[in-house]
């Protein structure tokens, strides 16, 4: 081959190389229908899925900074094997950072301590020392801890880098602002920085609501910890998600065509504006999937027509090519008179996205019933959930929808007074993870029952009808 043929397929195979490497290291954006084929000349409604996963960081490519900041309760309540299972907690964590990480240690009771002010991590012996020497005492100053968690990570906040408050608390707010809505307020705040925070509820009397409107409206995870033996791994499995962010400030638009209504979003928060829906995500991890499922109506239509349901474009912070990206998608559906069809076209990957997150809102309105006092109506309604999930799970064969039938099976016999303050905690959890598809604290494993594991189904079902 001549020097001219060398240098031209040498071009033309780093070209390829180059290529390759830019599309492994996008985000992928999948846009599709519960039913791309709907019932003829009939009004229904359908779901739409939009699912954005991270892609999988190289090997050998340097993980992103983080600029995290550890905030301990450190009140009386804390006293004995609480305050030294997270004293070993924090050190462990600490111990998996490096010399360009961000720490900031803030510790709180009746007032607020900043242990280590924000600083990058040139001595962790030193951070671990001062972690080591905590002492607990006093009341609970629950938001003045995340606030001036927050002021420290502002000192090195970078779009560069990952924002994260680390909080862990075994009380309720008792000085300073303490209501849920106040917290959430300060989370909405925060995620407008690019800062997230994840909200550790440990033993039985913290206030969940606070825990969980901190975490969903700043984009962090939420736990509820029973036992402190627990947190340790807690803290691990937190500090596996903050040092695999992939993509940060992820904005998605839902553009619904003309004569389609949006009816309602679920799964992480989101706007509807008119024919148009808004969602943030604050980060994206390593292999992980996040989606939001909107319900949408479909006006009736003729058999063999094509019909626009959605565009949909993402724009997000590349956090290894340190661009921003931007994906884009489609939804349409066409129309049929044969059941048949209809049934054979289903999307089964969807269609289980939508039912859970469609019960899961039904295991949200359990809840309020049961605090409202209103437990037999509480107890019904987990029983119809579960009788909903267990058609689903035996239509399409999904061990997820048979977990979380067992689960609200289960926890419509613990909805008395003795085991409410554990098991609410345990719902608003698992409400957490199914919403916004948390990476860890999910539902628990579970094998098919035997009668679902003894059928094959024969045909897909349609979408489910929600009741408005």
């Amino acid at each position: 081959m001549s020097r001219t043929g060398r240098i031209l397929a040498a071009t033309v195979a780093l070209s390829v190389s180059l290529s390759a490497i830019t599309h492994a290291s996008q985000v992928s954006l999948s846009v599709a229908m519960s039913n791309p084929v709907l019932k003829s000349d009939q009004k229904q409604t359908a779901f739409l899925k939009v699912g954005l996963e991270g892609f999988r960081m190289p090997v050998t490519t340097e993980r992103v900074a983080v600029n995290v900041a550890l905030v301990l309760d450190k009140s009386g309540s804390m006293n004995g094997r609480k305050i030294e299972e997270a004293k070993q907690a924090a050190i462990q964590a600490v111990r998996r950072l490096n010399a360009n990480d961000i720490v900031s240690v803030v510790v709180y009771d009746s007032t607020v301590e900043v242990l280590v002010p924000a600083t990058k991590l040139t001595d962790k012996d030193a951070v671990c020392k001062k972690i080591a020497q905590v002492q607990p005492g006093g009341r609970t100053a629950l938001f003045a801890g995340v606030s001036k968690a927050a002021a420290e990570l502002r000192k090195f906040i970078d779009r560069e880098r990952v924002n994260r408050i680390i909080l862990l608390s075994d009380g309720l707010a008792n000085i300073g602002p303490s209501a849920p809505s106040e917290l959430g307020s300060m989370g909405a705040s925060l995620k407008k920085e690019n800062i997230s925070v994840t909200a550790m509820g440990l033993g039985l009397d913290y206030n969940e609501d606070l825990m969980v409107d901190l975490a969903s409206s700043s984009g962090g995870n939420h736990v509820f910890i029973e036992d402190a033996t627990q947190i340790a791994g807690f803290f691990a499995k937190e500090f596996n998600t903050v040092l695999s962010v992939v993509a940060q400030e992820v904005a998605v638009t839902i553009d619904v065509a003309a004569g389609v209504r949006p009816v309602r979003v679920f799964g992480n928060q989101a706007e509807i504006a008119g024919q148009k829906v808004l969602a943030t995500l604050t980060q994206l991890y390593s292999g992980q999937e996040k989606f939001l499922v909107l319900e949408v109506e479909v006006p009736a239509s003729p058999e063999g027509k094509a019909r626009d349901i959605a565009k949909v474009s993402v724009a997000y912070d590349n956090m290894l090519t340190r661009s921003t990206d931007q994906l884009a998608g489609k939804a349409s559906v066409n129309f049929s008179s044969s059941d048949e069809i209809v049934a054979s076209s289903v999307n089964t990957e969807v269609l289980e996205a939508g039912v859970l997150l469609f019960a899961n809102e039904r295991n949200k309105a359990a809840t309020i019933l049961r605090d409202k006092g209103d437990i037999n109506a509480a107890r019904q309604l987990l029983i119809q959930n579960a009788d909903y999930l267990k058609k689903y799970a035996a239509d399409l064969g999904s061990v997820q929808l048979d977990a979380a039938c067992n689960l609200n099976t289960l926890q419509s016999k613990n909805l008395d007074d003795v085991q409410w303050t554990r098991s609410r905690k345990a719902m608003r959890l698992e409400q957490y993870v199914i919403e916004t598809q948390q990476s860890y604290g999910a539902l628990p494993e579970s094998t098919p029952s035997q009668t679902q594991a003894s059928q094959t189904p024969q045909k897909q079902p349609a979408a489910p009808q929600p009741r408005r």
